[in-house]
């Protein structure tokens, strides 16, 4: 990933936290400079120039880097604040699941604009891959393990024989459906946006938008009966998997109720 300083030098990929945000106190995207900035780097990814991000918050590029410190800490802290703009809206939709009110389902309720900018974010976070890129992934993972659980305890969904791979498959498999819908056109003549032009194809403004909703409608109902009834007619297939020498033991362990 490329990266920005005040003399022009490298710094630590975003993963490390190094000088970086608490999870615990990320600073909400309402924050005008962050907001700025992940709406630069949902469209071009770490192509995303400081003097790009100053000139979207309106402010100059000598003030981010007097808060900051460089764009690498800048995207870290953008790392930090959509990582925790997605898990308080799961816990939003989780609590209203659990009071028997209407969930919202996709990767955030909001306007399709918010979700548009947290899916570009998303897309690019994982395509562009490398540390920082797994370590955003390890991110998405671990926060959904502990509102998965926070779901189980309040009833909403069934205890599993391991939580933390079943919170690692939603994340990837979800991850996955949702950028084969959003990068692959329904029009094969629709290209979306391009890397040439800085950005992943499909990750540009209005059409993104069209993109998610079309994903939104392709991927949720399929994925809500899967969760809800189970996809085969008896546990059979499951108890021969689990009855295999090659099972981690993880996998072995009784769930605390059985479907």
């Amino acid at each position: 990933m490329s990266s920005e300083t005040t003399d022009g030098g490298p710094t630590a990929a975003r993963g490390v936290p190094e000088g970086g945000t608490d999870r615990e106190n990320a600073g909400p995207i309402e924050d005008p400079l962050i907001a700025a900035a992940i709406e630069q780097f949902a469209r071009a990814g770490s192509a995303a120039t400081l003097r790009s991000i100053a000139a979207e918050a309106g402010v100059s590029a000598a003030l981010l880097v007097k808060r900051f410190g460089s764009k690498e800490a800048l995207h870290r802290a953008c790392d930090e604040a959509v990582l925790a703009k997605i898990v308080r809206m799961k816990e939003r939709s989780i609590a209203a699941a659990s009071e028997h009110q209407p969930m919202m389902w996709g990767l955030a309720p909001g306007t399709d604009g918010e979700q548009s900018v947290l899916l570009g974010y998303v897309l690019h976070a994982v395509l562009e891959g490398g540390p920082a890129g797994r370590a955003f992934l390890d991110g998405m993972i671990e926060d959904a393990r502990r509102y998965t659980e926070d779901a189980v305890a309040r009833g909403v969904v069934r205890p599993s024989r391991d939580e933390s791979a079943r919170a690692r498959y939603l994340v990837t498999s979800g991850l996955g459906a949702m950028l084969l819908s959003v990068l692959l056109p329904e029009d094969p003549e629709d290209t979306g946006g391009t890397a040439g032009t800085g950005g992943t194809a499909g990750t540009e403004g209005a059409d993104l938008s069209s993109r998610l909703r079309r994903a939104r409608s392709e991927v949720t109902g399929p994925l809500l009966e899967l969760c809800t009834a189970p996809f085969f007619t008896d546990d059979r297939i499951l108890r021969d998997y689990v009855d295999r020498a090659d099972v981690p033991r993880s996998a072995r362990r009784e769930s605390p109720e059985e479907p």
